[in-house]
């Protein structure tokens, strides 16, 4: 990971992102592309490629776990993410749009129901943080903000790093760690409990 990270999203950034694409005519699809990003932790590659056979459990209903399988996944290392209730109902909303929903089609799909193109999507990415009027985001965005957000909260689940490295899908708990944004703020609090 050289050079200049993704901008981590703020709350508010967030809820910018998906004003925006409550505005398109694909609206839910966008709406997902983001919760994909920030509540999953998803590439921009595993977005594209994510079927309907990975969302859906046995009944066909979107499942409790998205199925990121490897051939998806970078460097083949699928993984099992846990559901996000946000990206629940938008997933369900999607589901219930969708005019043809074979197993095998995409979850993203274009306005002619094919699957989108990795680079198509960091380019749509791209565009939506402009309309949105975010500086410094791109796909990448998404993920760290997850990564981030999964790691400072960790303690409250009983999780540790070790469970927030397993859902980002990274091969070593230091590529997870690049990933997670410092807070200033949180230093400060921590460094006054100390000796209390």
């Amino acid at each position: 990971m050289l050079g200049k990270q993704a901008k981590v999203l703020a709350k508010s950034d967030v809820k910018k992102l998906l004003r925006v694409t409550n505005r398109g005519r694909l609206g839910i699809r966008d709406r997902a592309i983001i919760l994909l990003a920030v509540r999953a932790g998803l590439r921009a590659s595993e977005i594209a490629g994510l079927t309907w056979e990975m969302v859906l459990d046995a009944n066909g209903n979107v499942a409790a776990f998205l199925d990121i399988r490897g051939v998806i996944a970078k460097r083949h290392r699928g993984r099992r993410v846990p559901v996000h209730p946000q990206l629940l109902k938008t997933l369900e909303a999607l589901k219930a749009s969708s005019c043809s929903l074979d197993l095998g089609s995409p979850v993203i799909a274009s306005r002619r129901g094919r699957g989108l193109r990795s680079n198509s999507l960091v380019n749509w990415f791209i565009a939506t943080c402009r309309r949105a009027g975010l500086e410094g985001c791109s796909s990448h965005s998404g993920r760290r903000t997850f990564i981030t957000l999964a790691a400072r909260n960790a303690h409250r689940a009983g999780a540790s790093l070790r469970d927030v490295q397993l859902l980002a899908g990274h091969s070593s708990i230091e590529t997870t760690q690049l990933y997670i944004d410092g807070d200033s703020d949180a230093q400060h609090r921590l460094v006054s409990m100390i000796g209390r």
